[in-house]
């Protein structure tokens, strides 16, 4: 389990990279909108890391490397 520290962190991280792209620096994003984002992180990077551990299985490969994130990433962003 995460701290409330950590969360808050991640939050912030997510909110700074949101800023970095906007075009506008007024943009402003939502309380919700960035809960929804650092959710659908959390989601896409959890489903990145179980793909991987999958292809590294079935490549009898002892840990998870790039080259396996590498060859999961293209479906991956398809599903998302």
């Amino acid at each position: 389990m995460e701290g409330a520290g950590a969360g808050s962190g991640f939050r912030k991280l997510v909110s700074r990279l949101l800023h970095l792209h906007f075009k506008d620096d007024k943009t402003k994003v939502s309380g919700d909108a960035l809960q929804l984002m650092v959710e659908l992180l959390k989601v896409f990077v959890v489903e990145a890391a179980v793909r991987g551990v999958r292809q590294a299985q079935a490549e009898d490969a002892l840990r998870v490397d790039v080259d396996q994130l590498e060859k999961v990433l293209p479906q991956l962003l398809l599903d998302f």
